[in-house]
């Protein structure tokens, strides 16, 4: 099944500049084949494993079909577990960034009901969410099904595992009988079956062939590392590996540019390639990578198609691959002629969801490891400094400086003190700063899946109906700090949480994501248990979950963070 382009599969404008931002250009197989048929109206039975790129496959047939002047549900995405309903709840948000007044909404357990009966009154019109917490809501008469359009029920199969059969056929029933339904699932058995037969319309069937994807060869591993801190480990892994000759694959054409740019500023020498790059420049780039003139190639997965180079020592996934088929493409760039290679992988966030389904569908052992120390880095680097020196000195391939030391001696100098300073300017200037990161803390297994059990809805705030809001640009995700002085609750507004306040704010050069980086690394929280953050000029008041406020409490009092002691206690 051959791959496409995006700009030939019939989507907006707006849909185009939205899959350019997020750095794709060529659409995978199931792209290829699904989103001409969603967009033609047709219903579709995937047949495709997880990690094949099939988020985007329906997300972007169904935010074209969104009539943005209809603040009502009109696409329902069913998952399986709340952590893929945020992750395509992710996706879908990016995909639709350029449709104007297109809004979507994650719905699933574990999640504050007001956040979510907020989004509904507002007119989210893309709903992600788990059969459960959809029934919920559908009982309590708080989602409405009747302006559905489109119904598609991703991972099918393990809906069907883990105990949805029923609230699946309840949630189908409910909606129009004229929607557009959507099947994924990585295998048919009888019961999938029977739901395709009950419950679309001559589907089109799409097929995406299972393939052999394991790569013994290759030493494989993945670091678990935030956003902000990527540079410093990919610093880290080069200087304390020793690591001279490598490909570092990058996202997007901006993401290539920049950390080539900041390779070179640390003194590494490095070169890009991307799509923007000239065919004649990019043939003076591969050849001089070839030749070894330069350490590292910092390329996308389009302008890597066909390179041919030989003896990689590693290939870094500095972002994650679109798909599993991507990623193996990728580091079978190392390994080559039955030599050992080396793949290393960085996943943010949400993201080891992505790379846990990688580790499936390549059938592949890829482990997660520790990111090295500072102090780690700084033993490889004095090791390396003696071994050279020790080696020079028992080779004898170097003037004497004879009449120099004598100097200093008689000038009352200790020989350890005159060794130490001259060793102090070899390394002066020719090492860089190991500078301090928060490492992300280890994410629970996916397959460590709660089974389903039903259970009596809770009691939970009444939904009064408000008129319908006018459509609006998408809102901001992070609030705007507040000036000192303003009104702030000292409560939390969200039941389950707990409000804390920092000695820190505006004035200190904090951000949003300092604060949650602070959290999650040091008393190894996940996002989840991170609520409301309200900045102020020189405190910040921040929610977190009712069982995890005396951990950070605990924890966080006392350490050092942005040049102060950071000090935290309950708000009010």
């Amino acid at each position: 099944m051959q791959k496409k382009l995006f700009s030939e599969l019939g989507l907006s404008p707006e849909s185009l500049k939205a899959v350019a931002k997020m750095g794709f250009e060529e659409a995978s197989p199931i792209q290829s084949e699904t989103i001409p048929k969603l967009l033609a109206g047709a219903d579709v039975v995937g047949l495709s494993q997880t990690g094949s790129g099939k988020t985007a496959a329906f997300a972007l047939p169904a935010i074209e079909r969104i009539d943005v002047n209809l603040r009502a549900p009109q696409a329902l995405i069913l998952c399986p577990t709340r952590e893929l309903a945020m992750q395509v709840a992710e996706e879908v948000a990016k995909l639709a960034f350029f449709k104007r007044g297109v809004r979507e909404l994650p719905i699933y357990g574990g999640q504050s009901y007001d956040r979510q009966l907020r989004g509904l009154r507002e007119g989210a019109q893309i709903i992600i969410g788990t059969p459960g917490r959809v029934m919920d809501h559908l009982q309590r008469g708080t989602l409405k099904l009747d302006q559905i359009k489109m119904v598609v029920l991703d991972e099918a199969d393990r809906m069907l595992d883990m105990g949805f059969r029923e609230d699946i056929e309840t949630i189908l029933k409910q909606a129009p009988t004229e929607r557009q339904t959507v099947f994924f699932s990585a295998t048919m058995p009888p019961m999938i079956r029977s739901l395709i037969k009950n419950f679309t319309r001559d589907p089109v069937n799409v097929r995406i062939e299972d393939q052999e994807m394991t790569v013994p060869a290759i030493d494989q591993v993945y670091y678990e590392v935030d956003r902000r801190f990527k540079l410093e480990v990919l610093c880290r892994l080069i200087d304390l590996q020793d690591i001279k000759y490598g490909i570092i694959f990058c996202g997007t054409k901006m993401m290539c540019d920049e950390l080539a740019d900041h390779l070179k500023a640390r003194g590494y020498s490095s070169d890009k390639l991307h799509g923007d790059i000239s065919q004649q420049m990019r043939e003076r780039v591969v050849a001089k990578f070839r030749k070894r003139g330069f350490e590292f190639l910092v390329a996308t997965d389009v302008a890597a198609r066909g390179l041919d180079v030989d003896d990689i020592e590693v290939v870094f996934n500095y972002d994650l691959p679109q798909d599993a088929e991507d990623y193996v493409h990728r580091i079978g760039r190392t390994g080559r002629a039955g030599k050992t290679g080396r793949a290393v992988t960085f996943v943010s966030g949400r993201e080891i969801w992505k790379m846990q389904q990688i580790i499936r569908f390549t059938k592949g052992k890829i482990r997660r490891e520790k990111v090295p120390s500072a102090e780690e880095v700084e033993e490889k680097r004095t090791n390396q400094f003696v071994d050279t020196l020790r080696e020079t000195l028992e080779k004898g391939d170097f003037k004497r400086q004879d009449a120099i030391i004598d100097q200093l001696l008689n000038q009352g100098h200790a020989a350890t003190d005159i060794a130490s300073a001259l060793m102090h300017l070899l390394s002066e200037g020719s090492t860089r700063d190991v500078q301090a990161i928060v490492e992300e803390p280890a994410r629970r297994d996916f397959r460590e899946v709660r089974q389903h059990q039903h259970r009596e809805p809770r009691d939970y705030p009444k939904y009064e109906p408000r008129p319908a809001a006018t459509p609006r640009e998408r809102p901001m995700r992070e609030s705007r700090p507040r000036r000192e002085g303003s009104e702030a609750s000292t409560t939390s507004h969200e039941q389950g949480m707990t409000r804390l306040v920092l000695n820190i704010g505006t004035a200190h050069g904090i951000g949003p994501g300092d604060v949650v980086g602070v959290i999650a690394g040091v008393a190894r929280l996940t996002k989840e248990d991170i609520g409301a953050i309200n900045l102020q000029e020189k405190h910040t008041l921040v929610d977190v979950t009712d069982e995890n406020s005396k951990t950070v409490l605990k924890k966080l009092n006392g350490i050092k963070f942005k040049g102060r002691k950071l000090g935290v206690d309950l708000a009010g």
